[in-house]
């Protein structure tokens, strides 16, 4: 039988939570957020049922956004803004990755407004880290019209 060192490393100097717990934890995580992945399979096979926000400022989203995304800044998302969907209407927020909190202001804008709300965790670093495409100003680099994916711009 091996022996373990007797020294308690960084990982392990916190015991890890019960079974049930980390269900309850990673459950509640995966409630909230969802990834590129997710996100990229759910357009390319045209049954997103989400609306996709890009909650960055509209030069950023003109440089580049994910296919079929909606520019709605954080700092504008409120009613008026959200009229055009239903009440029901899951919305997917991303902003430019890890080091920006803009997805998570967005967010909150949302749930604070009734709606419900996952973050693309990544942002737009994320997406371009997976190799997939980008659109610029409506058309996407491959050179499609990428209207076949959009939701009304707002």
């Amino acid at each position: 039988m091996p022996v373990l060192p007797k020294e308690v490393s960084h990982v392990s100097t916190f015991a890890p939570t019960a079974p049930v717990e980390a269900v309850a934890h990673f459950s509640r995580l995966l409630s909230l957020e969802t990834d590129c992945w997710d996100v990229h399979a759910a357009i390319e096979g045209k049954n997103a049922d989400f609306v996709l926000l890009d909650v960055r400022s509209p030069q950023s989203y003109a440089a580049g956004h994910v296919p079929g995304a909606v520019n709605l800044p954080h700092a504008r998302i409120m009613s008026r803004n959200l009229a055009p969907y239903p009440e029901d209407t899951l919305f997917v927020v991303y902003c430019n990755g890890p080091h920006c909190n803009g997805a998570d202001r967005a967010a909150l804008n949302l749930a604070k407004l009734g709606c419900r709300v996952k973050k693309m965790i990544g942002g737009i670093e994320g997406w371009k880290d997976e190799g997939f495409r980008l659109a610029q100003n409506g058309i996407s680099e491959s050179g499609h019209d990428e209207n076949d994916h959009t939701s009304p711009s707002l």
